[in-house]
């Protein structure tokens, strides 16, 4: 604090002194963080708990009479310990019992899928778990400390033999510094102590109670700059109805439905109704609007409500009175070691007991054997009593483990005479066999004590493990473009002369439906191109000849273009991409001259590449005056190409004479089975070159088969395929599959019949153990199927096609075998390598990386 200084104060004779307050603020406002810190919003690593929730524990413990007490009485015995009011103490107690894990709950606790509050504290009850009672506490452990009226005592921290904290999660602000640890799973956490003993290397991830997926990628052992995204389990009911069974952590059913409502009031997706059906679990039924495809708002959903969310964990804990960042991983470490350390006390007092134990035995009994306690008939004295007894001691002290007290004499003259005349030599004998049988024991622990905590936290898993499995699943999420997955709730309109486009010109040329999240291409007559982000109403400058929305890295479109050039007056073609741009920068496609103008120019979705007729002015010096030219005779290049010369001679028009295919090759289509998505950069399983109308043909463990479009947005069911390929509609589809009614494999053969895209059909039985287990399109599959017949077991390899003919695909099929089926498998036949097709292409950058207008060096293309 700064120095007091007197200072004088003009019309103030009355004030003698001013004590300035510079420095008291500052020292005020640490103290204050500091306690914020320490004592509300931070958890200590020993224990995982803050103040409060230790405060309770402890109060609850001191209250345990193996019956529920009302939740009430539970505040009234805490704020004995914790000085702050009922609200908070309450609202811990619910937070707690809400985790199901140290409490037993009983009434209306509220539910944490729903947001739903508990009841009031004087409704509610609770009492310790079995759990609780057996990791969470131990006076004898205990490191006690006065509470805040010095009334009473209370544990600094608790002597928690499991990594709590990590188990439970926690969240706190306090100023300056936050904390947020996801919870763990249960049997995971113990699963890594037990890897952690054993001397390896553990990573444990975070386990949601709500379920649901979650990509943990980026979680960085929950440090600081980590981040965690969850997504909802959304199912495909039927072609209009979606279901969302599992909700993303931190969020309710109600937060969630008030998050689809409002992105479809803002046209994000489009839906007809949503409907919370949750009871039992978690159910929200999503109607889709008529037209709406499922995978589109699926990904929308994710995209644009809180179906998906991004935790950024910050795992912050109180060692030695500090804020300390440390990862999951360390903090596992350090529970694991202090349950370690924990059990070598508890081993350690036990020992003590038992010594004593033994000792006193041992003492009575020669005491009462060898009638020591007769020789005190003549003492007249306590002094001499004690002298008595102590002499009769000596010859057997060397057999102790320590030195005989005066206080241990006294024990044994507090020895009652019922019980002299009645002592039992054998049984003081077995009892004290039975002690030594104990040390010996704990002897053993304590010299093994890492196989001893490998132990106990085996048995911790055994007795409390069920039920408690991982509940979360973890995925890696592909990165889902809003744009790209957002409902179109706008249209495009273009005013070419004027050269304004936006959603807002309605009385103009309508162009397209789009979304508010687009970026749009323009093309003008003066061989000008440029992408803008969509508004209302944009300038982009006048005479135009083309706008579209724009797919960034979209390889398949491809633009072919015709243009005069103004300063040499030939007549220049090319054909060209646009993958990627800087939003509002023009691209000059042609020379840049003066007097330069588009003669001809079409934008093809998948690289058509059309026939032309070019007619030549009747003043042209030009033998032929009209000619054709197919643009499949170019190569693509980038936009900053400046082309080849079509001719030389004055073009009078230009017009289309034949449509054109495809030059492009078709498209290497790839399945990511850890995201369930197919994609074109060669990640995961090859599913096939596809063009045009080809399907993707996926068979699923529960016996259906679905046919899709190869659209990069479907979505499929990763851990449910079995099979998953370009659809052929000549192939045979041969499989074996289980029936649940009659408890039987049975083999079946048939052709694709149906053609309704994404719709699943089931072709095996429809009970709910039958299941698909093998499963191949190939002309001559065969299978390798084991038998137990009566004691031995047998294997054989059948031609599929040699044990049934094709049938339709709603047949039965024939039994397999009448004899009890262990396994069956594919037999894997050599499948020819994947043919890499190049389609002629080239990529943009911000200069062509063809030259930059040498083109014109080269033969010319047209005929004259």
């Amino acid at each position: 604090m700064s120095e007091e200084k007197d200072l004088p104060i003009e019309g103030n004779e009355g004030l003698q002194n001013v004590v300035p307050v510079s420095g008291m603020y500052q020292d005020w406002f640490l103290d204050y963080a500091s306690y914020v810190i320490l004592e509300r919003a931070v958890p200590a690593i020993e224990d995982g708990f803050k103040p409060v929730q230790r405060r309770i524990m402890h109060a609850m413990k001191e209250m345990d009479d193996g019956r529920f007490n009302k939740v009430a009485n539970i505040i009234g015995q805490s704020m004995q310990y914790h000085p702050h009011g009922d609200a908070s103490i309450g609202d811990a107690i619910v937070n707690l019992g809400q985790k199901d894990l140290l409490i037993e709950t009983q009434g209306n606790w509220g539910d944490v899928r729903t947001g739903d509050g508990a009841a009031a504290a004087r409704y509610i009850e609770a009492r310790l778990s079995k759990f609780a009672l057996e990791v969470v506490f131990n006076p004898q452990t205990t490191e006690w400390q006065l509470s805040y009226d010095g009334r009473k005592k209370e544990p600094v921290t608790l002597p928690v033999k499991f990594p709590l904290l990590l188990a439970q999660g926690v969240e706190g602000i306090a100023v300056g510094l936050s904390t947020k640890i996801l919870p763990h799973n249960f049997c995971e956490l113990i699963e890594g102590s037990i890897q952690i003993l054993k001397g390896k290397k553990t990573n444990i991830l975070p386990d949601f109670n709500m379920g649901g997926y979650a990509d943990f990628s980026e979680y960085n052992e929950g440090l600081r700059g980590g981040k965690v995204k969850v997504r909802a389990k959304i199912e495909e009911d039927d072609n209009r109805t979606l279901l969302i069974k599992e909700i993303p952590y931190g969020t309710t059913t109600n937060s969630l439905i008030e998050s689809i409502i409002k992105a479809n009031d803002k046209g994000k997706i489009k839906i007809k109704k949503v409907v919370d059906n949750t009871a039992k679990d978690v159910e929200i039924m999503v109607q889709l609007a008529p037209g709406q495809s499922p995978n589109m708002t699926i990904d929308a959903l994710y995209a644009f409500t809180d179906c998906e969310v991004s935790i950024s964990p910050n795992a912050c804990v109180i060692i030695d009175d500090k804020p300390v960042f440390l990862s999951v991983n360390k903090i596992l470490e350090y529970n694991t070691f202090q349950t370690k350390d924990l059990l070598n006390q508890e081993l350690e007092i036990r020992k003590s007991e038992l010594l004593e134990k033994l000792l006193f035995s041992s003492l009575e009994k020669i005491f009462i054997e060898n009638r020591i306690y007769r020789d005190i008939e003549e003492c007249e004295t306590w002094e001499a009593v004690i002298e008595t007894i102590d002499k009769g001691l000596e010859p057997f002290k060397p057999e102790f483990y320590r030195e005989i007290t005066k206080e241990d004499i006294i024990r044994l003259t507090e020895i009652k005479i019922k019980r002299i005349s009645k002592f039992d030599t054998f049984k003081a004998d077995e009892l004290m066999r039975k002690l030594n049988e104990e040390l010996e024991e704990v002897n053993h622990h304590l010299q093994n004590l890492t196989d001893y905590a490998i132990q106990y936290y085996s048995d911790l898993l055994k007795k409390y493990g069920k039920g408690r499995e991982r509940k979360t699943e973890a995925r890696t999420f592909d990165t889902i473009a809003a744009n790209i997955v957002a409902a179109n709730n706008a249209k495009l309109y273009v005013n070419r002369a004027d050269g304004f486009v936006g959603y807002g010109l309605k009385k103009d040329e309508f162009v397209c439906e789009c979304s508010d999240l687009d970026d749009i291409i323009i093309f003008r007559r003066d061989g000008v191109c440029m992408v803008t982000k969509i508004q209302d109403k944009g300038f982009v400058g006048k005479d135009i000849i083309h706008v579209a929305v724009f797919r960034k890295g979209d390889e398949r479109m491809v633009y072919n273009l015709i243009y005069l050039d103004g300063g040499s007056g030939r007549t220049m073609i090319k054909r060209f991409q646009v993958l990627s741009v800087t939003r509002d920068r023009e691209y000059v496609l042609t020379k840049g001259t003066k007097g330069t103008k588009v003669l001809y120019f079409t934008a093809n979705a998948n690289g058509e590449a059309e026939i032309v007729t070019v007619f030549l002015t009747a003043g042209a010096k030009a033998r032929v005056k009209v000619f054709d030219f197919d643009f499949k005779d170019l190569e693509i290049k980038g936009r900053g190409a400046k082309g080849n010369i079509l001719t030389k001679y004055p073009v009078r028009k230009i017009q289309l004479k034949m449509e054109g295919v495809s030059t492009l090759g078709g498209l290497d289509i790839y399945f990511d089975p850890s995201v369930g998505r197919l994609n074109t950069d060669e990640r995961g399983d090859f599913v096939g070159n596809f063009l045009g109308e080809d399907k993707v043909l996926v068979f699923y463990k529960d016996g259906n088969y679905e046919l899709t479009t190869f659209e990069l947005t479907n979505r499929y069911e990763p851990e449910n395929i079995l099979l998953i390929e370009k659809y052929d509609p000549e192939s045979v589809v041969s499989s074996i599959y289980y029936d649940g009614v009659n408890k039987m494999h049975y083999v079946k053969r048939f052709v694709i019949e149906t053609s309704t895209l994404n719709k699943k059909f089931n072709f095996i039985s429809d009970h709910k153990q039958s299941k698909l287990t093998v499963v191949s399109t190939e002309k001559q599959p065969q299978v390798k199927v084991k038998f137990k017949l009566d004691k031995e077991v047998e294997e054989k390899v059948y031609d599929m096609d040699m044990l049934i003919d094709v049938k339709g695909w709603k047949s039965v099929g024939n039994r397999l075998s009448n004899h009890k089926v262990i396994n069956i498998s594919l037999v894997e036949s050599a499948k020819p390598e994947k043919k890499k097709e190049n389609p002629v292409k080239n990529n943009d950058s911000e200069e062509s990386k063809n030259g930059s207008g040498e083109d014109d060096d080269k033969e010319q293309l047209g005929l004259f």
